[in-house]
């Protein structure tokens, strides 16, 4: 039986390699032979030797060739759009890390000259948006050889060959690109591609090459993972810088609101993307869940209308669409034409929980974000389980989901630069040499942009991620004196006291005087005896000596500038700063009063003298006051303490446009680092024991004289606030006073007793 089985499998075999041999041929049928030639052969059941099959392409093969290609072209340029095939890139195989090694800049190519017309190329307003972001950023470099990156000068953003904000012949542009190397080390913004009635994806009318594509709407078929960047889809309105911060106005729980879920948008009648708004009716019961949808839209809707356009439009015009946002718990964002959807990040800023109705979405920044924490998913073939899920989600999930909306919305996608920011950051963190920054970083306040990794080696040391990790600030402080005056050192010179002062404080570690007068620094016998304190003195001035013996010092060439007191110097090895003026006047209880306090709140600005900021509706503008109120918004860095994080972010991350402004005016260097800590925050500075001693204090050469200082400073906030896109500034009343202060018992049960003695 055995070998009667051994017999049928090999006359099996045989006969299928035997057919193999004398059939085979027929399914090898030249693809350069006409189809009617084809058809013929396979007709007449003949089969060409193999000795007359031609071992090299004919002329006439050629032609053939030629002509099948030209046909293909005809039909591509007839569609009115070019498919791009994306090679199959990696950071490894498509980009050029020798050209990041030493810094991460960005170059843009200058405006295409004007045509034949005198007219430029078009640019939409979003795309000059994106451009200007990067030119007025610290990315931005003019030297093409310097450049990590290139962005084109071409505009990308909407590829769908019917708009009017398309742009033809864009791969002969590309051609023409100096640096082009088939798109190596460049990064292609684009927000819509592909055309009625399909919406390819991948239509983008030219061939991407090795580019980077920091694309919306992107599938996960699409993208190239680890290369490419999803990015969110926004508006022509929405703003450059900073913009509108979330709209949620109070953190209550539970954070149920008048709706459970909520949508109302366009319905398409036929074609891609309509099968899921067309069954959304489904769900809408007019009570907990209002989903209403229009086929008024477009011009040859009422052509294209069904059944139930006339019902929809009449339930679509009852609600307002700004209302249902506020009072909705949960945002329904089906997909539309493409995968992505304005109303994803209209959700997010509402502080509404996005349902998302996209199936294969890649979601904006993903590979940073993780969206579990502020959206839901459902199926779009499960489109009738939608009401059952949210129904499910407890209240203590959906209090988490909606604060994280607004954690997201304010640090990433409140503005196009902070995502064009956002998209350069997650770049720089594929480059082999840099930190990458944990998922904590990422997905909570302040977030990634403000987390620079280079600054230590743990996220640990930054002020606000202490408390989070359950870890303390390092003991001790650096104190740091700004002397711009310079007046004669003596006993009784304020700069003398002050430094006798701090020397007797139980916390200092440290004192380091930056010396940017016009003098030249004093001997080293005339400063106060420091005893086991170390004394540094850095010159900030090019016309002072150096100091020999005694204080370390160090000179900058050219004219100081008065940011200069907020570098972070090698001598500040503690994780707090005092900050102070060289005329400040301040006992030691008051310094170690301060730094007790400022330890429990190591993210803020503590100190002593405030300042406000408010309104003016007169002229349509922020003003500055001095004046005793029941708030403030500033505390002057004169005398404050704050983490030394701050110094590295000034002078590392802010806008070069507002350094400047410091430059220029040789002031407002300390509103600026209060607008930039309560960027990083969105908490106010703490004021500690109110002394009436710093009201009448500014004497002598001090610039607080000069009658247009307060107006000068005015110019400042209203610049500074126009340059963050809004202002981060926030009122407080709160005050901390030591225990027992101003309390009518012995002097000698209080811990701070010199606090009281002064300017009382």
């Amino acid at each position: 039986m055995q070998a009667k089985k051994r017999y049928i499998l090999v006359f099996v075999s045989c006969a299928f390699l035997a057919y193999a041999y004398f059939g085979g041929y027929r399914l090898k049928v030249s693809p350069l032979r006409p189809r009617r030639a084809q058809h013929e052969s396979a007709k007449d059941g003949g089969v060409q030797p193999h000795e007359q099959l031609p071992s090299f392409l004919g002329a006439h093969d050629l032609q053939e060739l030629q002509l099948l290609q030209s046909n293909q072209s005809k039909r591509l340029e007839s569609s009115k759009h070019l498919v791009t095939r994306k090679p199959d890139c990696r950071m490894e195989t498509c980009f050029d890390f020798t050209r990041c090694y030493d810094r991460f800049l960005v170059y843009i190519y200058p405006p295409e000259p004007l045509n034949s017309l005198g007219a430029a190329p078009p640019t939409s307003a979003n795309y000059q948006k994106i451009l200007t972001a990067i030119q007025e950023s610290r990315y931005y470099t003019s030297d093409p050889t310097a450049a990590c990156l290139f962005v084109l000068g071409i505009d990308t953003l909407d590829r769908d060959s019917l708009s009017e904000d398309y742009v033809r012949n864009v791969p002969s542009r590309l051609a023409r690109l100096p640096y082009w190397n088939n798109g190596r080390n460049h990064i292609i913004f684009n927000l819509y591609s592909g055309t009625w009635p399909d919406y390819a994806e991948n239509s983008l009318g030219f061939d991407a090459g090795e580019a980077i594509l920091a694309k919306a709407s992107m599938g996960v078929l699409q993208l190239r993972h680890g290369f490419d960047v999803s990015i969110p889809l926004f508006h022509k309105q929405f703003p450059l810088r900073a913009g509108a911060t979330g709209t949620v106005q109070s953190n209550n729980f539970p954070a149920n609101k008048k709706y459970l879920l909520a949508f109302k948008g366009k319905r398409y009648v036929h074609g891609i993307g309509s099968e899921t708004r067309n069954s959304l009716f489904h769900l809408h019961n007019g009570r907990d869940m209002v989903l209403v949808t229009t086929c008024r839209h477009g011009k040859s809707w009422r052509e294209l209308q069904d059944n139930r356009c006339d019902e929809d439009n009449r339930e679509y015009d009852r609600y307002d669409y700004e209302t249902l946002l506020q009072n909705s718990t949960f945002c329904l964002v089906p997909r539309g034409r493409r995968l992505g959807s304005f109303r994803f990040l209209e959700a997010l800023q509402a502080g509404c929980i996005p349902v998302l109705l996209s199936n294969a979405w890649v979601l904006p920044f993903e590979s940073k974000i993780d969206w579990k924490q502020a959206a839901i998913w459902a199926d779009e073939r499960l489109l009738l389980q939608v009401p059952d899920i949210v129904r499910s989600i407890p209240a203590e999930r959906i209090f988490a989901l909606r604060q994280q909306t607004q954690v997201l919305w304010e640090r990433y996608f409140g503005s196009i630069e902070k995502i064009v920011f956002t998209t350069f950051e997650i770049i720089r963190e594929r480059l082999p040499d840099y930190p990458v920054r944990s998922s904590l970083v990422w997905n909570s306040s302040p977030g990634a942009l403000l987390t620079l990794p280079t600054f230590a080696d743990s996220s640990r040391y930054m002020p606000f991620l202490l408390n989070s990790m359950g870890a303390e600030p390092r003991h001790n402080y650096t104190a740091v004196i700004y002397v711009q005056i310079g007046a004669a050192l003596g006993p009784n010179a304020a700069l003398y006291k002050l430094v006798r002062t701090i020397t007797k404080s139980q916390f200092v570690e440290r004192i380091l005087v930056l010396w940017a007068a016009d003098r030249p620094l004093p001997l080293k016998k005339r400063w106060p005896p420091t005893s086991h304190i170390p004394l540094h003195v850095i010159s900030l001035g090019a016309s002072t000596r150096s100091q020999g013996a005694g204080p370390t010092s160090q000179t900058t060439e050219g004219r100081p500038s008065i940011s200069q007191r907020f570098l972070p110097y090698e001598e500040i090895q503690t994780d707090a700063v005092l900050s102070l003026d060289e005329d400040a006047i301040l006992n030691t209880d008051e310094l170690d009063f301060a730094y007790t306090v400022w330890r429990d709140f190591p993210e803020r600005i503590v100190g002593y003298p405030a300042r406000a900021h408010f309104w003016d509706d007169s002229k349509n503008a922020w003003g500055y006051t001095s004046k005793w109120t029941n708030y403030y918004s500033i505390v002057l860095t004169g005398a404050a303490f704050y983490h030394r994080y701050y110094n590295y972010l000034y002078t590392n991350w802010l806008s070069l446009l507002l350094l400047k402004t410091v430059q220029q005016s040789s002031n407002c260097e300390d509103i600026l680092m209060n607008l930039l800590v309560s960027h990083v925050t969105r908490k106010p500075p703490i004021k500690v024991t109110q002394r009436k001693g710093y009201k009448d204090r500014e004497t002598g050469r001090s610039p607080w004289n000069d009658p247009d200082h307060f107006i000068q400073r005015q110019s400042c906030l209203n610049t500074f606030a126009a340059v963050f896109g809004y202002m981060p500034l926030i009122r407080s009343n709160l005050r901390m006073d030591p225990m027992l202060y101003r309390d009518p018992v012995s002097n000698l049960r209080k811990k701070y007793r010199q606090i009281e003695l002064v300017g009382s």
